[in-house]
């Protein structure tokens, strides 16, 4: 038996027990033809890159599901569910299939611009707490604002307050036990999500919780772009990213309170105590909580996004930080366009990362086609993330429009029902216009640029 022939024999084991593997997933054929020659042109190189980025699940079963709710004392409300307009009827019914989260009301939906106003609403906030504050975060920094946080819960915890901090392990790296040591000493509770070990090196890029959330004494809530870090303060960094945040108030917030429950006794297996349920007043906006993530088949974001869009009749307002769509996405936007609906997509000129860029303009051309307007963002780096669509639907949440945000990591998003909060965005939207360049065909790019572009894409459905 020559060494060519075990070779040769090991590499068509490997290669069948894996195609077997990855064939069982029943993903998308083009998805898992794509993984399987990968795999046979590159064995061992290939092998790696599955097991840190290949398709995976959290399995989540039903009944620890159905038990963690029940021992958690998530209730129904029953009492505050709201009847979306006719027109979202069946948007909302969807939407509530997906996730178990009923239209509600909020009596407070402000728009935060920025960090600097983020902050100082999310400071306010914590400082009239008297009862809870719980805080779930992708990134947060050790920095100037990190610390003004961190030492603002340690007083707080030190009033008797009680302070819960869920941080994600690989975002927040750099927030080590020993910048958290004091605020646990003060009596906090802290927890990372998705802690990092050779055991878990799966989960390691893909299921982080990208969530942005803080709730304070169950009454007020906050959610959208802004992490914990000075990159998004511009009081601080003259270049920090531009981006949106959400204050809310009314029944609203006990759904982002349920998220975060969910999430903390996921991450520790401690049943937290929620605070006696007071059922607050009905507000005139109505929302829908929409959350996703790996361990929910469903993709709620995506789905929900995608059915606004297809049901879009005059205008459609995107903006994202991140936009490598799928085919899906773009067969609905382009299709808007296609049949007169004012299409606008609004990225950042250069984002944080070069090969999302690149694999954004790579759609570019195909949405212009089509009629789509795309504007490139030429401030601050664009790190918003809305969705207007006609005067029906407004969203804005965590969530990018790529299939990391739809698919891979965990994400909140805020769906709100008529024209009040479709206006605000809309303005919003015109304003950051000012600010943004049109995208026209042909794009004077060189081969090598478009060559990299179309090298990027390939990489789609794993940025």
């Amino acid at each position: 038996m020559t060494l060519t022939f075990v070779v040769s024999l090991l590499w068509a084991v490997y290669l069948v027990v894996l195609s077997v593997m990855i064939i069982w997933q029943r993903r998308a054929p083009v998805a898992t033809l794509s993984w399987i020659l990968s795999l046979a042109a590159l064995p061992w190189v290939g092998l790696i890159i599955f097991l840190v980025f290949g398709p995976q699940k959290i399995k989540r079963k039903r009944l620890r599901r159905a038990a963690s709710k029940q021992r958690l004392g998530i209730r129904k409300q029953s009492g505050v569910n709201k009847a979306p307009p006719v027109y979202a009827a069946q948007m909302a019914k969807m939407s509530l299939a997906t996730t178990e989260m009923p239209t509600v009301t909020c009596t407070r939906f402000d728009l935060l611009v920025d960090g600097g106003a983020t902050y100082e609403a999310i400071f306010a906030a914590i400082e009239a707490a008297t009862h809870q504050v719980h805080l779930e975060y992708y990134i947060y920094e050790p920095d100037r604002i990190g610390t003004a946080l961190r030492d603002l819960l340690i007083r707080k915890a030190g009033q008797g307050v009680q302070v819960r901090l869920l941080i994600d392990a690989l975002g927040s790296k750099r927030c080590g036990r020993k910048f958290l040591r004091p605020l646990i000493a003060a009596g906090a509770e802290v927890a990372f999500f998705h802690e990092t070990s050779f055991r878990r090196l799966r989960p390691v890029i893909n299921m982080r919780t990208h969530r942005k959330l803080v709730i304070c004494d169950g009454k007020v809530g906050f959610t959208g772009g802004i992490n914990i870090t000075d990159e998004e303060d511009e009081r601080i960094n003259p270049h920090a990213y531009h981006d949106l945040h959400l204050q809310l108030e009314g029944s609203v917030v006990e759904q982002l309170q349920q998220i975060f429950l969910e999430d903390w006794f996921y991450t520790t297996g401690e049943r937290p105590e929620p605070l006696p349920y007071v059922e607050p007043p009905e507000g005139e906006h109505i929302v829908q909580v929409l959350q996703s993530g790996p361990d929910n088949d469903w993709a709620p974001i995506y789905r929900s996004y995608l059915a606004a869009i297809n049901a879009a009749e005059e205008r459609i307002l995107l903006t994202t930080p991140y936009f490598v769509p799928d085919e899906g996405a773009m067969v609905a936007l382009t299709s808007a366009a296609l049949r007169g609906v004012d299409v606008q997509v609004m990225v950042p000129r250069r984002s944080d990362s070069w090969i999302v860029t690149e694999a954004a303009r790579s759609y570019f051309d195909e949405l212009v086609i089509a009629g789509v307007q795309v504007w490139e963002y030429t401030g601050r780096m664009l790190h918003s993330k809305t969705l207007v669509v006609d005067k029906k639907y407004a969203a804005i949440g965590t969530a990018n429009f790529d299939n990391r945000s739809f698919r891979l990591n965990f994400e909140v998003s805020v769906l709100a029902y008529g024209a009040t909060q479709a206006d605000v965005l809309a303005g919003r939207f015109a304003e950051d216009l000012k600010r943004a360049e049109r995208v026209f065909r042909p794009r004077k790019i060189s081969k090598l640029s478009a060559f990299g572009e179309a090298w990027a894409r390939l990489f789609s459905p794993l940025l």
